[in-house]
C-alpha cells in the first residue's frame, strides 16, 4: 500500500468518515465499516480530501481537460479537486448538473464550464452506477469524452442481491461498460492492511476479522 491510500485511510478513520460496527449497506448487507464522504463537512477537512484526489488523479497518467461533478456530493468534489489541482500547478475546468432544468437565466441543467475534451466524473463511492451513467450520457450528449470516473473509496464487493451475486463489482461493471478506467483514492484491500499494521492500534484492529468475514462473502 503506498503512501497516499495509507494516509488517507488513516485520515478518513481520524476525521470519523470511515467507522466501524454494524451498518446496513443500500444493498442490504450487515457492513462492518461504512464510509460517509458527506461528514467531510468542514474547510479543512474538505481540503485535505481534494487534495488526495487531485494527487490521486494526477498520479493515475489519465489524459484529462476538465472535472464533471454528478449532483449532488459530486458537486462539491469536483469544485474542490478543482481548486487542489490549480494549487499543483494545473489549472482545471470544471462543470456540474442540476437534477432538474432551469427554464430561466443561463437555463438548461449542465452549470459551470461547457463540456468538452476528456472529462472526469468526479464522486464518492459507485454503489449501482447511476450517476455515472448518467454522467456519461450528459458528457457524450454534448459533444465531449468521458475519460475515467475518479471516487474516494472502492469498496471491492460484488453487487446484486445474496442468492444473485454478480461476479462482478459496481465499479468493474462500470469500467467494462464504458471502456473507461475507474481510479479510488483507495479500496478495501486498502482498508484491511491498514487494520492488519501498527498504526490501526488494537481498537481498531479488532475489527479486522470481522472485515475480513465481509471480503470473503462478498468481496471481488
Amino acid at each position: 500500500m503506498n503512501n497516499l491510500r495509507q494516509e488517507f485511510i488513516a485520515f478518513s478513520v481520524e476525521t470519523g468518515v470511515l467507522k466501524f460496527g454494524q451498518f446496513t449497506t443500500k444493498a442490504g448487507r450487515l457492513s462492518p465499516y461504512f464510509f460517509n464522504a458527506g461528514l467531510f463537512h468542514d474547510g479543512a477537512t474538505l481540503g485535505q480530501l481534494a487534495r488526495f484526489y487531485a494527487q490521486t488523479l494526477l498520479d493515475s497518467g489519465v489524459e484529462f481537460d476538465m472535472l464533471f461533478g454528478p449532483a449532488y456530493k459530486g458537486i462539491t468534489l469536483a469544485s474542490a479537486t478543482a481548486v487542489a489541482l490549480a494549487d499543483k500547478g494545473r489549472n482545471t475546468q470544471y462543470a456540474y448538473n442540476r437534477k432538474e432544468a432551469k427554464d430561466h437565466g443561463e437555463g438548461g441543467t449542465i452549470v459551470g464550464a461547457g463540456l468538452k475534451g476528456k472529462v472526469v466524473i468526479v464522486d464518492d463511492v459507485i454503489s449501482a452506477g447511476t450517476s455515472v451513467r448518467e454522467s456519461v450520457a450528459m458528457i457524450r450528449a454534448a459533444g465531449a469524452e468521458p475519460a475515467a470516473v475518479l471516487i474516494a473509496l472502492d469498496r471491492m464487493e460484488r453487487s446484486g442481491k445474496d442468492g444473485a451475486l454478480s461476479e462482478n463489482s459496481a465499479v468493474q461493471e462500470v469500467a467494462r461498460e464504458f471502456g473507461i478506467p475507474v481510479i479510488s483514492i483507495a479500496s478495501l484491500d486498502d482498508l484491511f492492511t491498514y487494520l492488519s499494521g501498527e498504526g490501526a492500534g488494537a481498537e481498531l484492529g479488532q475489527h479486522k476479522d470481522a472485515v475480513a468475514a465481509y471480503r470473503t462473502r462478498y468481496g471481488i
